[in-house]
């Protein structure tokens, strides 16, 4: 999720500035108005440049309704996609690798086709949980150990909030139309090439 500041107008600020935290003064800019003013301008600048660059592009609106804890309110990009493969069977996957691709995932896309999916990849092994929230698609996961084995597949509800927990630590989670590996002869305990990230 994205974070970022919103300043309210310059008196304001300066107000929020002189008061401080906790009754405590704290003074970052002299109290005259007019050089008061004229020190923050580096740091209102770094602060635009902040929120600028820390949404990926999404816009303001966008930005500003996750900062409110409201969550992803549009579908990731297209990400990088990369082929994975499992004995006779491949799949091109969109890789989510940093948070907010992986917080979004599939989230408002309106189709994924055969043949496709999305690769979760986290830096450590862990017990994943996911949820459908915003995903009206119909999907499976796959929970995969850092070694690429399968460990399990999971069928995933739409719209539903209920978390699907791996039942062990893994590094991988691979969603993809639901019936997608029974459709290609995949299971638990078969492995995926997967390349490093």
């Amino acid at each position: 999720m994205c974070q970022f500041f919103v300043f309210a107008p310059l008196a304001s600020f300066v107000g929020v500035i002189e008061r401080g935290v906790a009754g405590r003064k704290m003074m970052i800019a002299p109290h005259n108005p007019r050089t008061g003013l004229r020190a923050l301008r580096p740091v209102l600048a770094l602060a635009a440049l902040l929120a600028a660059t820390s949404c990926g592009g999404r816009s303001g609106a966008e930005a500003s309704a996750e900062a409110a804890g409201g969550g992803p309110t549009g579908p990731n990009p297209t990400l990088r996609t990369v082929e994975l493969r499992a004995g006779d069977a491949s799949i091109l996957a969109e890789v989510a690798l940093t948070p907010g691709e992986r917080e979004r995932g599939l989230m408002f896309r309106k189709s994924l086709p055969e043949g496709r999916g999305m690769l979760f990849v986290f830096e450590a092994d862990q017990r994943l949980a996911f949820w459908m929230k915003n995903t009206t698609l119909p999907l499976s996961i796959a929970y995969i150990s850092a070694d690429g084995v399968i460990r399990e597949i999971r069928d995933l509800e739409p719209l539903s909030l209920a978390p699907v927990e791996a039942e062990r630590s893994v590094r991988y989670a691979l969603e993809t139309p639901r019936g997608w590996f029974d459709r290609v002869g995949l299971k638990a305990g078969d492995r995926f090439a997967i390349p490093r990230f």
